[in-house]
């Protein structure tokens, strides 16, 4: 299954919206002439708001609200970094408790390098769990997605990866 949004054409040939995008995801481009146009500042001597600097404002505050992350998606991805690092950073304090009980008991000649590289491999699995839990987690209000979020994981990272281009691609041409 492709990650691509499909999209339909209209009967003048333009592309409609993409039916796949998500609820904070951007609906339109912005166009390039507008852009690059410098914002042009109405004075006002007698320090009212002009109602063209109000439409702006209102209109950008729509714009904000359309962008934000719906709080079931943002609980979600919390939850799952929680996880996904929580689970290894704890790992990673508990091999300093259990390598001081090894060592005062006398169980076994323990390394300090080797704590070390345990206790850090831990740390750093648990910073790749940030990551993998913001992105494990599925993005659609609707549907809770699945418990390790591998289909989830493969999606979403085909969509930063889009984006990543599409800004790149964006920037080259101004």
């Amino acid at each position: 299954m492709s990650s691509k949004p499909k999209e339909s054409g209209n009967s003048e040939g333009q592309s409609q919206a993409p039916k796949a995008l998500l609820p904070f995801e951007p609906t339109r481009k912005k166009d390039a002439k507008s852009a690059k146009a410098p914002a042009i500042r109405a004075r006002n001597p007698a320090g009212t708001a002009s109602p063209t600097k109000a439409k702006k404002v209102e209109r950008s505050a729509r714009q904000r609200e359309e962008m934000q992350i719906p709080d079931v998606v943002s609980r979600r991805m919390a939850g799952r970094m929680a996880f996904f690092c929580g689970v290894p950073t704890s790992l990673g304090m508990l091999t300093f408790v259990v390598s001081y009980f090894v060592v005062t008991k006398g169980l076994f000649k323990l390394p300090n390098s080797a704590v070390l590289l345990i206790s850090l491999g831990f740390f750093g699995l648990g910073v790749v769990g940030l990551s993998y839990g913001l992105l494990s987690a599925s993005w659609d209000e609707e549907q809770p997605g699945s418990l390790l979020g591998i289909q989830e994981f493969s999606t979403n990272f085909g969509r930063l990866t889009d984006a990543w281009k599409s800004a790149r691609k964006r920037k080259t041409q101004d």
